[in-house]
């Protein structure tokens, strides 16, 4: 209509709020001490004090035990100056956790009670242990615990109706932009894109999805909401705007700056070195050829795959199994299916003399088509993340990517059974 004033992002994000206060008796705000979920905090929190909401607003703090000391103080203080209006859940819990700090694991224990002597810290009084939740098993994964946390908070708190807010934003990633964007009409509360069913009256909402990174900051300085002063530390260290996140520091994402911790939190520091392998070794070398970051340069006498093979004869036996086994799916997968490549890779392989069968159609939505050949040494062109090459697996083991990421690798049929085990669980629990 001309004439009709657009709104901004913050007042959409107080309609969508108040939409949901209206909406659920139980709300919970998922907390991790980052500059999105704080932003979300805060706008509920000022929401109901403007608008003197008398029930209390639930938070879900996954606390991972090891953390920068700022971060558990934002965390601290936010929860203490608002004690009059949150009903707070710390969880402390020894679910596992994805590492790439290590050769020897692909995950590590917060609060494993086995370390307790050399913890980073205590466990923060008033938090939910192990205790608290029967569906936890030691086999749990730190997202599983988290979905099936909000089938436990919506039965304890007897609900009618169960909202997660979670302070994501489209511009983060392009799986972000997915999650709130994919086609999912039923899935979906009244309709409302900006919302996901995850069991049986329980939804996730997104009410800042379409905020910028700059947006987050304009708020915190307009409202004066209380913030996290890392994200102070990470400019003076120069680390960009965009990049500066607070999550685990021992996943793969986080290898080039987990030597940060070093300089900002050297007390921190000292306790990660002893606590999770590798931390100390990836923390000199992440980021560079050490770890398979940058121009990685083949040892004389070796070939990749015999590089590789070396490589492989240095891990336990157990690791070595699991990158034997993403290595015979993917050379099966290219040998019988096929990757997906454009026509311009097609013709630069052809140009190269070398084999491949080309196909004609392919059940993947892309314009791509699927191309069969076996695995290459090394190959030298801008594309070369999309061709299988032992190369590529060189990279996996010296990233510790024990998920093989980096070579996008699908589920292995074991991974796949377990996923679908936790979710047939998940939804039988929610019928």
């Amino acid at each position: 209509m001309s004439g009709q004033v657009e709104k901004n992002v913050y007042e959409l994000a107080q309609e969508r709020i108040e939409f949901i206060f209206k909406e659920f008796d139980t709300i919970c705000v998922s907390f991790s001490g980052g500059k999105d979920s704080g932003v979300m905090l805060n706008l509920c929190m000022q929401y109901m004090r403007k608008h003197n909401v008398k029930r209390k607003l639930c938070v879900f703090h996954m606390d991972y035990e090891i953390q920068y000391s700022v971060t558990i103080q934002y965390v601290d203080r936010i929860f203490e100056a608002n004690k009059d209006i949150l009903d707070v859940y710390r969880v402390c819990v020894p679910f596992k956790v994805p590492t790439c700090t290590s050769m020897y694991q692909s995950y590590w224990r917060p609060w494993d009670e086995e370390m307790k002597e050399i913890w980073v810290r205590s466990i923060p009084p008033g938090s939910y242990t192990k205790e608290y939740f029967p569906f936890y098993h030691e086999e749990m994964w730190d997202y599983d615990f988290q979905i099936l946390f909000a089938k436990w908070l919506h039965q304890h708190k007897n609900s009618v109706r169960t909202c997660f807010l979670i302070g994501i934003r489209t511009q983060e990633s392009f799986n972000r932009w997915r999650s709130i964007h994919q086609s999912r009409k039923y899935q979906m509360y009244h309709g409302l894109r900006w919302t996901s069913k995850i069991g049986n009256d329980i939804y996730n909402a997104y009410p800042i999805y379409d905020w910028k990174t700059t947006d987050i900051w304009v708020a915190n300085g307009k409202f004066k909401f209380d913030y996290n002063y890392l994200y102070d530390l990470y400019y003076k260290a120069g680390v960009g705007i965009e990049r500066q996140r607070v999550a685990s520091p021992f996943l793969c994402e986080a290898q080039d700056s987990l030597k940060l911790y070093k300089v900002i939190d050297p007390n921190t520091w000292g306790k990660m070195v002893g606590r999770v392998n590798g931390v100390n070794f990836t923390g000199i070398y992440g980021g560079t050829r050490a770890m398979g970051w940058q121009s990685i340069r083949l040892p004389k006498g070796y070939t990749w795959q015999g590089f590789m093979q070396f490589l492989l004869s240095t891990l336990p036996a157990e690791t070595r199994r699991n990158y034997l086994n993403k290595l015979t799916v993917s050379i099966e997968f290219w040998r019988t299916k096929g990757g997906c490549l454009s026509d311009e890779t097609i013709q630069k392989l052809r140009d190269l003399n070398i084999p491949i069968e080309v196909g004609t159609h392919t059940n993947y939505k892309t314009k791509k088509k699927p191309v069969r050949m076996d695995y290459l040494d090394d190959i030298n062109i801008p594309e070369f993340k999309e061709i299988p090459t032992y190369k590529r697996m060189c990279i996996c083991i010296m990233k510790n990517d024990h998920a093989c990421k980096y070579m996008g690798f699908s589920l292995t049929k074991e991974e796949a059974y377990k996923r679908d085990k936790i979710m047939e669980e998940f939804k039988n629990m929610m019928l």
